[in-house]
């Protein structure tokens, strides 16, 4: 606020007409630049030239403005000069003399100095054209016939106000500019200019100015740093007091670390009225970013409803006009940016209340402070969907610390915003907070480079004071920036490229921003046209720059650049006249080939397609193959079987020289030769030689699958005593040559032959029981006996000791078995009255049995009870005797023979099992 010194004035005289007034002025304090309705003017006129008095009062301020003009040839001399006094109304006239005094106006966050001078004239008519100003909206009116009220008053032009007085009597002020003094804004930004609300002068206001990046670290708006490590979706800006309808700034938070320990940006929301805007990362920690309206994805610019979306270098911009604010967001880092003059003092969310205060920022909902920001931070939930695990209203539990376990080293990234390539910026924006969320982001998250959304974000923020920094080619390529073939990167750009077709600039946005733009020499055609061109003509859907005038060709469509409508006029293309082509023949068929002259009008040839054709291939016998030639001037192919020139055998082709199976015993390989009658190649095989010995005992058989057979046995070898080998054939049975109490005999079983040695085991046998020149031997030449003299030996049970076989199955030891053996009476006589040989037979018999039981063993192992029947008593029992006649009878020696020929074969079965 100036004060200027006091003026003391001294009293004058006019005189008007006879009347005299005087009047003294003093002057000092401040005093508003703006004139108010609420005054009282009273002009005297003395003649030509004529002296006007004018004096202003305010119910608050006793302002007394006298105005003193003197008519002539273009000369107007005016002062105003300002007395403070209590509250009351007074009116006074006064003649002043000129002071060098300049009233000003303090605010609490602007500052402007308006003075104006006062001249009252005298009306000579009631009609005047008029323009009435009131706060926040204009109005206009032509000449009426209706006189204005005293108090009335209406703009002149350029800044000059008519305010009636009464009796024809108007007041003409002239409004005169002072610039106000430049206020500091609390986020550390230079202040803005704001035309006042009359449109004449204007006055300094900090805008409110909010920015996030990294992982994420905030600057409220105004400018208290903290970082917040949450996964949710938050309020950013909501009203305090709703003005707008559905309004609000709103960021969707990810962990971006595998430790689920920091956070990063994923969306950026904007809520106005009816509409949505998403500004969506596509890859996390990259700058590709996509935009949805309502979940619709759009093309930009997007401009509807109030609300204008369109690309800014790096950025993707969001403004709404009527609010006079911009949102942008490119992946990394988000600036939002309100005029005070319709936010200040009524915002609320992470981004702080925009009071030109710290000291609030950190603001609950419930209008409570928080002690830091962090914990603030929390309670901005929003209901998300797409994120259960986050409940608005819950107290938070505390985030983990995020800070380094050990000591770290800060990238040396880093150290570019403290050294000498950002130094230029270091008077407007104080680089310290940058600093430590860059040093943060490169300790916490040491492989993602975070680092370079701080650099980022810093030096968006120099551009927007005006200072321009190019930081990225300092960076070692960690933080480079890569631009399309046809674009070239800038530090510090314009926010909208001049286009072909506009070239104006939106004041609501930053002053620079960096990005790819056009090469110098060229412009953007568009700004939804994303095409560099030389000249501004015409670009159609093939993207390609076209001068006026020019002539070209597209989709086949004869097309001309013009200057004004549409710019581009096309019409069909028309193609030259061909001559008529036929395709006879079989697998012919008519096809339209690009034209390299006219890629418009086709060329129309015969091609051959042989699946057109009716004949097929033929299948040819193993040996040959199908050969096939297309004879010239035809498509379709004439086929035949050639020999292959190899052997076949069972169905099996062989090349020449390669070995061909046929048997065991042949070897065989196909030749080279041909038959002359099949056309295939000859097989030629050799016999395989065979051994045709065998051992004693076995005989070569042929064998299936063998050549030369198999030796198999067919014979029992037997090892005699005497080492020697004796062979018999299956059924065979022979005494042992040097003891005729041996039998060996062969038997095949089930295909398999066994050879058995028994042992004859002879009847007790008492030498001196027998009478002296009758011990004789028994038929079977092995046991002893005594032969019958006197009398024959009677029937009587005889035991023995012999193994039981039954089933397979056969006892562990001998088991004592008896049997009836003697001689009984039996004859054979003639009988003459019969004419035939009467027979008596009687046979040795047993007369009494019993039934014993016996344990077999058996092949698999186990054990079976077996009972057999032993003889108590024998007994000559009457038989009868067979019809054969006498000459068939068989002598004794024969029975005796047969006798002992069932006893060896019982031996040979026992041995067998």
């Amino acid at each position: 606020t100036v004060s200027p010194p006091p003026v003391s004035t001294s009293p004058v005289t006019v005189s008007t007409s006879g009347v005299t007034e005087t009047g003294s002025t003093t002057t000092s304090g401040p005093t508003p630049s703006r004139p108010t309705p609420h005054s009282t003017t009273i002009v005297t006129e003395t003649g030509s030239p004529m002296t006007t008095t004018a004096t202003r009062t305010t119910p608050t301020r006793s302002t007394a403005i006298t105005t003193t003009m003197t008519s002539g040839p273009s000369s107007i001399e005016s002062v105003a000069i300002t007395t403070v006094s209590p509250p009351s109304v007074s009116t006074s006239i006064t003649l002043v003399t000129t002071s060098g005094t300049t009233p000003t106006e303090s605010f609490t966050t602007t500052s402007g100095t308006t003075s104006r001078n006062f001249t009252s004239i005298t009306a000579t008519t009631t009609t005047s054209t008029s323009e009435f100003f009131s706060p926040g909206s204009t109005s206009t009116s032509g000449p009426t016939a209706t006189s204005s009220s005293p108090g009335e008053s209406w703009w002149i032009c350029d800044c000059i106000k008519a305010i009636c007085i009464e009796d024809n009597i108007i007041q003409v002020v002239p409004v005169i500019c002072t610039p106000p003094p430049k206020p500091t804004c609390a986020n550390g930004l230079s202040p803005v200019q704001v035309i006042d609300e009359d449109g004449c002068c204007w006055h300094w206001e900090c805008d409110c100015y909010c920015t996030g990046w990294g992982d994420p670290h905030y600057m409220t708006f105004d400018g208290l740093y903290y970082s917040y490590q949450g996964n949710c979706t938050y309020v950013l800006v909501e009203e305090i007091y709703k003005k707008v309808d559905n309004f609000g700034v709103y960021i969707d938070n990810y962990h971006c670390d595998t430790r689920d320990v920091v956070s990063c940006p994923r969306t950026l929301i904007v809520r106005h009225e009816t509409q949505e805007v998403r500004m969506a990362t596509v890859k996390p920690n990259t700058l590709q970013v996509e935009v949805t309206v309502n979940k619709q994805a759009v093309a930009l610019p997007y401009k509807k409803f109030g609300l204008s979306i369109y690309e800014s270098g790096i950025n993707r911009v969001v403004e709404i006009p009527e609010l006079k604010m911009n949102v942008t967001y490119n992946g990394l880092s988000f600036s939002i940016r309100m005029p005070y003059s319709l936010f200040g003092n009524n915002t609320h969310g992470q981004c702080g209340t925009c009071n030109n205060n710290t000291a609030d920022d950190c603001m609950l909902p419930n209008g409570n402070i928080a002690e830091n920001c962090e914990t603030m931070a929390d309670h901005w939930q929003v209901v998300d969907p797409s994120k259960p695990q986050c409940s608005p209203g819950l107290i938070p539990t505390k985030a983990p610390s995020t800070t380094p376990t050990q000591p770290c080293k800060e990238s040396s990234i880093c150290e570019l915003l403290l050294g000498s390539l950002f130094e230029p910026c270091h008077g407007f924006v104080q680089p310290e907070k940058y600093y430590a969320a860059c040093v943060f982001d490169s300790c916490v998250l040491p492989n993602l480079d975070l680092e370079c959304s701080s650099l980022q974000t810093y030096a968006a923020t120099c551009a927007d004071q005006s200072v321009c920094i190019d930081w990225r080619s300092h960076t070692n390529g960690v933080c480079s920036y890569k631009c399309p073939s046809d674009k070239e990167y800038r530090a510090c750009g314009p926010i909208k490229e001049i286009t072909c077709k506009s070239s104006q600039q939106n004041e609501t946005s930053t002053k620079q921003v960096e990005g790819c733009f056009c090469p110098n020499g060229t412009m953007l055609y568009d700004s939804g046209v994303d095409v560099c061109v030389k000249t501004c003509g015409c670009v159609g859907v093939d993207k390609i720059p076209r001068e006026f005038g020019e002539k070209f060709t597209v989709d086949c469509q004869d097309c001309i650049c013009l200057e004004g409508g549409n710019g581009i006029v096309c019409e069909p293309h028309e193609c030259a006249k061909q001559n008529k082509t036929r395709c006879d023949g079989e697998g012919f068929y008519e096809v339209n080939e690009v034209n390299s002259e006219d890629s418009c009008c086709p060329i129309v040839t015969c091609k051959c397609n042989t699946s057109l054709c009716t004949s097929k291939a033929p299948k040819c016998t193993l040996g040959f193959e199908v050969h096939s030639h297309i004879p010239s001037g035809q498509c379709c192919p004439v086929y035949q079987c050639v020999p292959k020139r190899v052997c076949v055998h069972q169905n099996a082709e062989f090349l020449p020289n390669s070995s061909v199976f046929v048997d065991k015993c042949q070897n065989c390989f196909c030749t080279n030769e041909v038959n002359v009658s099949t056309q295939l190649n000859i097989i030629s095989c050799e016999h395989i030689p065979c051994n045709t010995y065998c051992e004693p005992g076995y005989e070569r058989q042929p064998v299936k699958g063998e050549c030369c057979g198999r030796c198999v046995q067919t014979k029992c070898v037997i090892h005699t005593s005497d080492n020697s080998d004796l062979i018999l054939s299956p059924g065979e049975f022979k005494n042992d040559p040097y003891n005729n109490c041996t039998i060996y005999s062969c038997v095949n079983t089930h295909n398999q032959l066994i050879s058995s040695t028994s042992e004859i085991t002879c009847p007790a046998f008492n030498e001196e029981s027998c009478k002296p020149g009758t011990i004789t031997f028994l038929p079977n030449g092995c046991c002893r006996t005594c032969a019958p003299l006197d009398s024959p030996t009677p029937c009587s049970v005889r035991q023995r000791k012999d193994f039981i076989v039954y089933k397979g199955c056969h006892s562990v030891d001998r088991v004592v078995m008896t049997e009836c053996e003697g001689t009984c009476g039996t004859s054979s006589l003639y009988s003459a009255e019969a004419n035939s040989m009467d027979h008596s037979c009687s046979c040795c018999r047993e007369s009494r049995t019993t039934v014993r039981e016996v344990e077999l063993k058996c092949p698999t192992g186990h054990s079976v009870s077996h009972k057999y029947i032993y003889v108590e008593s024998c007994s000559c029992q009457d038989t009868e005797c067979s019809s054969s006649q006498s000459s068939e009878l068989q002598s004794t020696e024969e029975n005796d023979k047969a006798s002992t020929l069932n006893r060896i074969k019982r031996a040979i079965s026992l041995t067998a099992k």
